[in-house]
């Protein structure tokens, strides 16, 4: 099981696809079936509050992940989690302040 492994790698991979998991749901509810993922990506650029409305979801389900590794006393996998949470955080920060 998942939950029973204690790595950063294991914590960073998480971390990442979580959020890539939250966009596409996100994706689906919102876009899907009028506009094609190229449609949402314009519409990112063009409303910067789009950004923040994807970004909250992203990162609290990785919230809920570092949380359920610091109970489970998974603390390098719960390191690896926050790792990816923190570089997700600023990413999604550069590219709603710069792009």
């Amino acid at each position: 099981m998942i939950l029973k492994k204690d790595n950063i790698k294991l914590g960073l991979t998480l971390g990442l696809l979580a959020p890539l998991l939250s966009i596409v749901i996100y994706y689906f509810i919102k876009f899907y079936p009028l506009f094609s993922v190229g449609d949402m990506m314009e519409a990112l650029k063009t409303n910067k509050r789009l950004i923040t409305a994807i970004t909250i979801p992203c990162l609290f389900l990785n919230i809920l992940l570092f949380t359920v590794y610091i109970n489970y006393r998974k603390d390098k996998t719960a390191k690896g989690i926050f790792a990816s949470t923190l570089v997700y955080a600023i990413a999604a920060l550069l590219f709603k302040f710069l792009v």
